[in-house]
């Protein structure tokens, strides 16, 4: 067999806002029995809904496909503030599985708004995340931009009146760029008190970063829909990995593109299950005589609570 390093990177994998989300549908299902509705993918993996469905959780696109008379959960990217309101006046259950550091943009966004100022938000167009940090303000008062280009067609309402923020799951590097482009345009705009992309994002991305130069080839397992995971893949290209391929899970892995390669990264988005990157190791030990190192840049401790309605007895 050929010899064969895995670089294993850490962290990978589900942070705690992804953690939280699937507890939230677990344990409302155990409350409340089966069905409880989700409004979207709880979070982007393809494995993490399905299982999730086979425990009886029914996953809609909106809530207008939610009876009245069942639980609905608002999935971990947030919801524009138009879908809780619509809940509240049909007198549904619902529980927001919106992921705490994406809330505490929505909180900055509306903070903003209320001192005057217009937001610009840095991020992809339709990405939930996006659509439901943009849908905390009314039209007009959240202007998107997804690269440092869009910055020089920005038409503001007042050019001294401006705050940004941004999608948590973003490059690191290219929001920099995005950022400065932003300052120097509008030299008076306002940023977040801490950074908007959030601690998985960041730590996912450095680990990349770390491993990079050991590897002549880098797998990202995730979804393709996972805005974080298609950036792991963007950071190992741009640190000089000539392959760097988004896998769902082993079935996915192109064998013929990785001949004659004696090293792979392996990492994975914050919505990936541990049990597909376990799964992905098995497949390369049955074709190689494999030496697994792991790369950790960070120790991650976060932990958020779920809702206290699905604490309370009864």
């Amino acid at each position: 067999m050929t010899a064969l390093t895995l670089y294993l990177a850490a962290p990978r994998g589900f942070c705690a806002g992804v953690d939280r989300a699937i507890k939230i549908v677990e344990m409302a299902l155990e409350k409340w029995g089966a069905p409880v509705y989700v409004r979207h993918e709880i979070v982007h993996n393809k494995f993490v809904v399905d299982s999730l469905r086979d425990k009886g959780a029914v996953f809609v696109e909106e809530l207008d496909d939610c009876p009245d008379d069942r639980p609905v959960i608002f999935s971990a990217h947030g919801v524009p503030k138009s879908v809780p309101e619509a809940a509240q006046a049909r007198q549904m259950l619902f529980v927001d599985a919106t992921c705490p550091l994406v809330s505490k943009v929505h909180i900055e966004a509306e903070r903003h708004n209320e001192n005057g100022l217009q937001m610009v938000m840095i991020g992809h167009a339709g990405h939930p995340e996006t659509v439901g940090t943009m849908g905390q303000l009314p039209d007009g008062e959240v202007l998107l931009v997804e690269t440092a280009d869009d910055v020089a067609g920005l038409k503001v309402r007042d050019p001294s009146k401006l705050a940004y923020i941004t999608q948590t799951t973003l490059s690191v590097d290219d929001t920099a760029d995005v950022v400065a482009a932003l300052k120097a345009r509008f030299p008076t705009i306002v940023g977040p008190h801490k950074e908007d992309i959030c601690y998985a994002t960041t730590n996912r991305q450095e680990a990349v970063k770390a491993i990079a130069p050991l590897i002549d080839a880098l797998l990202v397992i995730g979804a393709p829909n996972s805005s974080n995971s298609q950036r792991l893949v963007e950071v190992g290209r741009a640190k000089g990995c000539a392959y760097a391929q988004l896998v769902q899970r082993a079935a996915d892995i192109d064998w013929r593109a990785l001949d004659g390669v004696r090293s792979v990264g392996i990492t994975a988005g914050a919505s990936a299950p541990e049990v597909l990157i376990n799964e992905v190791i098995d497949a390369f030990h049955a074709r190689y005589d494999v030496t697994v190192e792991l790369v950790e840049t960070a120790k991650e401790r976060v932990e958020f609570k779920v809702p206290r309605v699905l604490r309370e007895v009864g």
